[in-house]
């Protein structure tokens, strides 16, 4: 005899663990958080479990950054990375890794991905920019993430799920900010500055620290192989000079990457000495070890003749750690420029000892470069840009410590504060306020001088020295995906030097400040362009610049291009129509209309036309010549190309558009988005405030 009421218990006691382990899994993602850094003209993707980057964009490109530079060009530099931490505890070796390689990246509860955030941490963020919705006093960039992670749990917090092969824990706190700034001499690196505490009963000796990363440089946006095929195309090399390693892309998107991913060692802080190989001596004096920095390459999830094991436990993570690859041996050096599926480790170490309760700094850099020229890959020159960008990192993390030594030496103290600061940058002026006005053929430009008060942190002076307005060509809309693919178009800067054009601000000073409606700026200046032409895409960047300072052996420095980039849209204002017997007609353009028109994207989701002599506020219905309705857009004076997926693929953020107000684009699909066919279409548009319907036609060729 069936027992229904014991099948009932059973299939109770299912259900309510389906939905138990539902919820777990449930935590255990609200527990994992990740966030973009995009303040400048990279973007890196960070998480609270210790991990860089965002591994799922190989597969969706529309996805947040891994580590993505320039800005919105597709080109990605890396998988994934994480922190290493290395150590003895009574003898025995113990490595506990934030990410390893795997095929997936960030799994929960996957083997080597050790460190987790304790349950409902969040990141947070803050800046130093006054404009900026996270400003804080307490803020070292203009985009600091501040996170705190551990390897002390065994089971992924919020769930039942025990952390494959994770049963010796070093119970490490670590506490991680993040750094990056939007100036065009630092827009291209992001310091990660690691706080790391002992938070166990043991001392840790001989301690190294580590990033491990797979960088990849391919460009997502045509990369068309995937799996190994994707990763198999990299080529790697070391400076050791810098203490930087570096990957670039050998022959996987030639002539679509060009450029170098790196990771760099900036420096160790224990007990109030700089642990560095610059510092040497001190340190020997001090009786410790001389300080290491280890760069290490193998094939990935491989045992290879040249590049050493696989580090597949704790013993041979620890060996790469302490141990570099031999780089006087040419037999390894020379498989580097050669295409493969490496993985990445740089090191430094030792510190002696860390007791219980102690903390000590681990910082480095992730830095994004050109290579110089295209065309010759990695040869000496090709790494101009990197060794520069590399320079500047270092730069910014030294701050004071201008010798390198760890101590606030006589006249090394900028701020007048009896202490050694770090992270600190020359300062260009403050970016312009700008606002643009397009209309037909036209934009006008108009921007604030609060530049000309900006007084750099270093040289203490106002070294104000001019303004610079860059543009794209009409014809560039597919193209123009980052502010360094701008010509500079103008440029006006003080008279009586040695730089620039001397030329002054007078020609495009306005006679009075000008003030518009619902903006609190305002506007000093103003430039007007024509001979635009409607319906193509224009990128505009202003900036300001100061004129540097030789003793300082400070450059002249501008302001960011990315911060002050605006993607235009030439056209017609908006209109009000009066009467049904005005002259106001609205219009499409191009008419008739060829499929695959010189601004249309690689797919049917990527085109459009453009109804222009619009209202501020109307409803534009399209119907075939049969009567039946194709579409209906809404359209107000505030339209940035929100409902065509051209201008999400092509025209950056929507909050960089700027758009006539009296134009509006069209996919060219139904409302079910499906494409049209070709044919004869008629359109009416109503004015919402009058309540009058005009109407037009266009022809679709295919």
């Amino acid at each position: 005899m069936i027992n229904y009421s014991t099948i009932k218990c059973f299939w109770l006691v299912v259900l309510l663990s389906s939905i138990l382990l539902s919820t777990n899994e449930s935590k255990a993602q609200s527990s994992f958080q990740k966030k973009t850094i995009d303040i400048g003209n990279n973007g890196m993707t960070i998480s609270n479990f210790g991990t860089i980057g965002n591994p799922v964009i190989i597969s969706n490109p529309d996805d947040v950054p891994s580590l993505e530079y320039p800005i919105n060009s597709g080109i990605e530099h890396l998988f994934e990375g994480g922190l290493w931490i290395g150590a003895t505890i009574g003898g025995q070796t113990v490595v506990s890794t934030a990410s390893v390689d795997a095929a997936s990246g960030y799994t929960t509860g996957a083997a080597g991905f050790e460190f987790s955030a304790p349950q409902g941490s969040t990141i947070n963020q803050r800046s130093t920019l006054t404009s900026n919705d996270h400003y804080s006093p307490d803020a070292i960039s203009h985009q600091d993430f501040i996170m705190d992670f551990t390897d002390a749990n065994t089971i992924v917090p919020g769930t039942s799920i025990l952390i494959t092969d994770h049963t010796t824990p070093l119970n490490a706190g670590v506490h991680l900010e993040s750094y990056a700034w939007n100036y065009s001499f630092a827009d291209y690196f992001v310091i990660l500055n690691y706080t790391i505490t002992n938070n166990s009963t043991q001392t840790w000796d001989s301690v190294y620290l580590g990033m491990w990363t797979d960088l990849v440089v391919r460009n997502v946006n045509v990369a068309t192989d995937n799996g190994s095929a994707f990763f198999s195309k990299g080529g790697v090399g070391y400076i050791d000079s810098l203490h930087a390693l570096y990957a670039y892309d050998v022959n996987g998107d030639p002539g679509y990457t060009n450029s170098y991913g790196a990771t760099q060692f900036l420096g160790l802080v224990w007990r109030n000495h700089f642990i560095h190989p610059a510092n040497d001596s001190i340190i020997q004096s001090l009786g410790y070890p001389s300080p290491e920095v280890n760069a290490n390459f193998w094939k990935y999830k491989t045992d290879d003749g040249f590049l050493g094991t696989y580090p597949s436990d704790d013993i041979l993570k620890y060996g790469r750690l302490t141990t570099p690859l031999d780089f006087s041996n040419a037999a390894i050096t020379n498989t580097f420029s050669s295409a493969s599926n490496r993985t990445d480790l740089l090191s430094a170490g030792p510190l002696v000892e860390v007791l219980p309760g102690e903390s000590f700094q681990y910082t480095i850099a992730v830095v994004c470069a050109a290579q110089l020229p295209a065309s010759s890959l990695d040869a000496p020159e090709a790494r101009t840009e990197l060794n520069e960008h590399l320079g500047w990192a270092k730069r910014t993390y030294l701050g004071e410590d201008v010798n390198e030594n760890g101590i606030l030496d006589a006249g090394e103290d900028l701020n007048n504060n009896q202490a050694l600061d770090r992270f600190i940058l020359p300062e260009p002026p403050a970016d312009p306020i700008v606002k643009m006005i397009p209309s037909e053929g036209a934009v006008d430009i108009y921007w604030d001088d609060a530049a000309e008060n900006s007084i750099d942190p270093i040289s203490k002076q106002k070294d104000f020295e001019g303004y610079r307005i860059y543009r794209s060509n009409a014809g560039d809309d597919l193209n123009v995906q980052t502010a360094g693919n701008l010509n500079q178009i103008a440029q006006w800067d003080k008279p009586g030097n040695n730089l620039g054009f001397n030329n002054g601000m007078e020609p495009i000073k306005l006679s009075s400040p000008k003030k518009f409606e619902g903006d609190n700026t305002s506007y000093t200046y103003h430039y007007r362009i024509e001979g635009l032409l409607s319906g193509w895409q224009y990128v505009f960047a202003i900036t300001s610049f100061d004129e540097g300072n030789k003793q300082l052996n400070l450059q002249s420095l501008e302001s960011s291009v990315t911060a002050n980039t605006y993607r235009v849209f030439a056209g017609i204002e908006g209109k009000v129509y009066n009467t049904k017997k005005d002259s106001l007609k609205p219009g499409v353009y191009p008419n008739p209309y060829h499929v695959q028109a010189a601004w249309d994207g690689s797919n049917a989701q990527t085109r459009r036309i453009c109804f222009y002599n619009l209202p501020v506020q109307c409803t534009i219905t399209v119907y075939t010549s049969a009567g039946d309705v194709v579409t209906v857009l809404n359209h107000n004076e505030n339209y940035k190309g929100e409902d065509a997926q051209w201008f999400s693929n092509y025209a950056g953020n929507v909050n960089d558009r700027v758009l006539s107000g009296g134009e509006h684009y069209w996919d060219i699909l139904s409302e079910s988005k499906q494409a049209v066919s070709q044919g004869i279409y008629l359109f009416s548009v109503k004015d919402l405030k009058t309540g009058i319907i005009k109407t037009g036609s266009f022809v679709i060729e295919r």
